[in-house]
């Protein structure tokens, strides 16, 4: 029986045509996305390719991370777990409570009306 496992060799050779393929295909969709919309929007400049993909490398830095697998600091996540664990433990009086301070404090911004 044959072993169809790819060496670390053989992963590589497949992955970096791909991650390029993915790249040059994102750089395009931004760059046609960005000179349909925004020069006749906001009287922005057109862009090439390589600023489309450099834009989107900035963007990803500023606004994402690399590593999305795992392992980086997702503090935001974390503190949502924990606010929903946080609401989960409350019985109903502790939620009407937390309700009323939320409206006293956001004046209902959010709120929907149930008319």
């Amino acid at each position: 029986m044959m072993n169809r496992k790819f060496s670390k060799g053989k992963k590589f050779i497949f992955f970096l045509p791909v991650v390029a393929l993915i790249a040059s295909a994102l750089g395009f969709i931004v760059m046609y996305l960005w000179n349909w919309i925004l020069p006749e929007v906001t009287h922005a400049g057109r862009l090439n390719f390589w600023q489309a993909l450099g834009l989107l490398v900035l963007c990803r830095l500023l606004f994402g991370n690399f590593n999305k697998g795992g392992g980086g600091n997702n503090r935001f996540r974390e503190k949502a777990m924990g606010m929903r664990s946080k609401w989960h433990s409350m019985n109903e009086e502790e939620r009407a409570k937390f309700k009323e301070e939320y409206k006293r404090r956001c004046g209902g911004w959010g709120h929907r009306n149930k008319e």
